[in-house]
């Protein structure tokens, strides 16, 4: 068995195929049920701090944002309103909608940059409609999302951010004016002032007329107010940022029932090519059934009769036949091991998906190395193992059949992607000439089918003159 190390730069360059490749698209669920990302430290202090930066800058760009998409969307909307008797507004009201919608995306990937989680987007057009002029046109009066964005921007998200921004200043400047207050105090002129505030304050906490220098006493308490301020800081920016990152996930995020109605249709999906992937193998276990050991034990049985018509008067030649049935007997036997070994092999099941990839290796007429990451003895599910093997079988015997390669590098790989999800990647690379590809009713398009009815990914990269890399990533969870 390959080093891990290798394994793993190789299920690297896989997820890097996966992006620029062609590719089987993904049956994935959405985010619906994805697993949360792992939990962070930002709850720590030091984290609130580490925050500040872009939180204060989202913060501070909030307002001027709001009043420009204030501005923009109320001229557009009431003008379009306005002037909808004369058709001209209808097409003044759409770009009023698109312009909204404008609005709440950079209200979205701001949240993103404040280092907020990320808000699912809706669906802006419904899946599997062909995109044609009216409803590029018409379809916002239709979606409640745009009008959700439209109200964000006329009216929810200008409230706020006025409310949001005018806490941030008054909160940031109270800070920096009372930790700084020593150093520019002096140069304002005093003259003619009579109140101070720290002698109000100590005259009304102590019911007493104070007599220390009031001077002092106000740089000591602007002091103590800055550092208070300051302190509570990264509290007020992460508290009103969140706020704002509630109001976009309430008015601008995806809807549930989106979410619902696209796990529903990519569970669809996964059974249908689920089932056509099996129907397809079906009908692959018939052929060769047909064409292989029904065939033989046709000549076996009709060995069988000759000998017995001649064992009777010609003994000898009646013994050659039999044992020309015991051959075929056997040949029939190994046939029939070679159609099981391609399913669902005992080693499989016996010692795990690693040792019956090595066993696949072995019996390749074609030089074949295994690397894998897999930690010994690791077992993973029957039904992913199986279908696991079935992918590496076929892939090996295109190698064998198609390739023309000399040499080949069979890869196992399990990993955990950013959002928690855990794969097993299976994948095959050879020296062969390429020219591989998914077409229907071959044997790759079948593997494509059945990786997809697992919800899992398929990759084919096999530019002619090769090399040829082939692979799926199939889900652990």
């Amino acid at each position: 068995m390959g080093s891990a190390a290798g394994a793993r730069e190789a299920g690297g360059i896989l997820t890097d195929w996966r992006r620029t490749m062609t590719a089987v698209p993904s049956a994935m669920l959405d985010p619906v049920n994805a697993r949360p990302a792992p939990p962070t430290d930002r709850t720590t202090y030091g984290a609130l701090w580490r925050g500040v930066p872009r939180e204060l800058g989202f913060l501070l760009l909030t307002m001027p944002i709001a009043i420009v998409g204030l501005s923009v969307l109320q001229s557009l909307f009431w003008t379009g309103v306005g002037t909808i008797v004369i058709y001209v507004g209808l097409f003044i009201l759409i770009g009023a909608f698109y312009t909204a919608r404008g609005f709440g995306t950079l209200e979205l990937v701001r949240l993103r940059w404040a280092r907020r989680p990320e808000i699912a987007r809706p669906t802006w057009e419904p899946r599997g409609t062909p995109r044609t002029f009216w409803r590029v046109a018409f379809g916002p009066f239709v979606n409640g999302h745009y009008w959700l964005y439209l109200l964000h921007g006329i009216l929810i998200n200008p409230i706020v951010s006025i409310v949001t921004w005018t806490v941030t200043m008054v909160w940031t400047l109270v800070a920096l004016g009372g930790l700084t207050d020593w150093i520019w105090d002096g140069f304002i002129p005093r003259e003619g002032q009579n109140v101070h505030l720290s002698h109000v304050i100590v005259d009304w906490a102590f019911r007493t007329s104070s007599t220390f220098d009031p001077v002092l006493g106000d740089r000591i308490l602007y002091f103590i107010l800055g550092v208070v301020f300051a302190a509570t800081l990264p509290f007020v920016t992460r508290g009103l940022t969140l706020a704002h990152d509630a109001i976009a996930r309430g008015l601008l995020g995806a809807w549930r029932s989106e979410a619902l109605q696209r796990e529903v249709a990519d569970l669809s999906a996964s059974r249908g090519a689920a089932v056509a992937a099996e129907d397809q193998a079906l009908r692959r276990l018939e052929r060769d059934l047909h064409d292989g050991p029904q065939q033989r034990l046709i000549r076996l049985q009709m060995d069988i009769a000759a000998a017995e018509r001649k064992l009777a008067d010609d003994p000898d030649a009646a013994a050659a036949l039999l044992a020309e049935a015991r051959q075929q007997a056997g040949d029939t036997l190994e046939e029939l091991r070679a159609l099981s070994r391609g399913f669902a092999p005992p080693l499989l099941q016996d010692r795990g998906l690693a040792a019956a990839a090595e066993s696949l290796a072995a019996r390749s007429t074609v030089a074949m190395r295994v690397e894998s990451s897999l930690a010994t003895g690791e077992r993973f599910s029957p039904e992913t193992e199986r279908n696991a093997y079935y992918v590496l079988a076929e892939l090996a015997a295109n190698v064998a059949k198609h390739s023309g390669a000399t040499e080949s590098r069979l890869f196992l790989d399990r990993t955990v992607d950013p959002s928690g999800a855990v794969w097993l990647s299976v994948w095959v690379t050879d020296n062969g000439t390429g020219g591989a590809a998914a077409v229907d009713g071959h044997g790759l398009s079948g593997l494509a089918e059945r990786v997809r009815g697992l919800r899992g990914e398929f990759v084919v990269d096999s530019p002619a003159g090769g090399p040829s890399r082939i692979g799926a990533r199939l889900p652990l969870s």
